[in-house]
């Protein structure tokens, strides 16, 4: 049985971050190319152990290795990201980069044989039969594991702006759903997904992770799909809301904001404070605002005295943690504005080609 451990929350304030791909052609169109990258050839070595597939065959996902400074985030970023590049384009593949592929058709792209999700297609069915998505997690390490579980509670309210500002799948099974980010709510399909209900130790969570498992609800601790979680094999707080991202600077602007918005929980914890007792059904709404709006959403406030537009809440944060990339994330055009106006203005080719990932220095 897949378990964690307490014991494993140790290491304060690490990182690693996980990206999900897409395999694509020279047309920029998602195909079947994992089997090729990640089992019939051997990637470049800072990818060895941290390369593996998705669902679907066209979905691929990359892991940096431990970064235990978070001033060395963008290096292992980079190398991450150059050596998946190279690694595809030995292979005449490109990697494209999107919360969901906006020409990607489930129903004629092949799922993967491994044994795991072959039983999550089984068992799920449908919604994981069609679920093309790709996400950006990122991880903090917490070395206290009743922290974790407080600090991953209180970041619920977070994920609605978070996922507002990195929404960047407006097209779906090749059409517009008008949406900002049809990811999340293509992915929430799947059970165990969403915003997790409150857990009030970490004793409580491994109660109900040891629960999932027993009962043959989950088969393994990973499929704990959450938007946030304690994640109790890494020992961190893994936070899952965004959307994939093509523009590297975009990505690390979500990884110094996550660092610093967990580090700040960390401390509130230590110095005892309540924190908030969040309804789901708050959290559902806000984040189904983020997912229709995107950057024009406004949100339920943490105190329910009202909404908080997302310029409102980049300028707090901004202030509050002392950082400017917000202000930049919010200023800059938005992955699903960018895609509709380059989709509508120039076509899917254009649209396809600024999807695809570059070598970055």
């Amino acid at each position: 049985m897949d378990r964690g451990d307490a014991e494993n929350f140790s290491r304060m304030g690490s990182l690693g971050i996980e990206e999900e791909f897409f395999v694509v052609d020279e047309r920029g169109r998602p195909t079947a190319g994992t089997d090729t990258l990640v089992y019939e050839s051997t990637p470049p070595e800072i990818l060895d152990g941290r390369l593996d597939h998705e669902l679907f065959k066209c979905v691929i996902e990359t892991q940096t290795p431990l970064i235990e400074d978070e001033a060395d985030a963008r290096d292992n970023l980079f190398a991450v990201r150059n050596a998946l590049v190279e690694h595809a384009d030995t292979h005449g593949y490109g990697i494209a980069a999107a919360g969901l592929h906006p020409l990607a058709r489930w129903r004629e792209l092949e799922h993967a044989e491994k044994p795991r999700y072959r039983s999550q297609l089984d068992r799920i069915q449908y919604p994981q039969h069609r679920n093309t998505t790709a996400g950006l997690h990122i991880h903090v390490g917490v070395d206290d594991a009743d922290k974790a579980v407080w600090v991953a509670n209180e970041v619920r309210w977070y994920l609605a702006p978070l996922l507002a500002l990195s929404a960047n799948s407006p097209y779906w099974n090749g059409f517009d759903t008008g949406l900002q980010s049809a990811r999340a709510k293509i992915f929430e399909a799947l059970p165990n997904t969403g915003v997790p209900t409150l857990f009030d130790s970490y004793e409580d969570f491994d109660r109900f992770e040891r629960q999932m498992l027993e009962t043959d609800s989950i088969d393994d601790r990973g499929e704990l799909w959450y938007d946030v979680r304690p994640h109790s094999a890494h020992g961190t707080v893994e936070v899952r809301a965004p959307d994939g991202q093509a523009d590297p600077e975009r990505v690390l602007a979500f990884v110094e904001y996550i660092h610093a918005l967990v580090i700040d929980l960390c401390e509130r914890y230590e110095d005892d404070e309540t924190g908030y007792h969040h309804r789901r059904e708050i959290l559902d709404e806000n984040k189904w605002r983020a997912i229709r709006h995107g950057q024009d959403a406004e949100f339920i406030k943490q105190d329910r005295s009202g909404t908080i537009g997302i310029e409102e809440f980049v300028d707090s944060e901004t202030d509050r943690l002392d950082l400017p990339v917000l202000r930049e994330l919010l200023d800059a055009e938005s992955g699903a504005q960018k895609q509709r106006r380059l989709r509508t203005n120039q076509g899917q080719d254009a649209l396809c080609d600024a999807l695809l990932l570059e070598r970055v220095e």
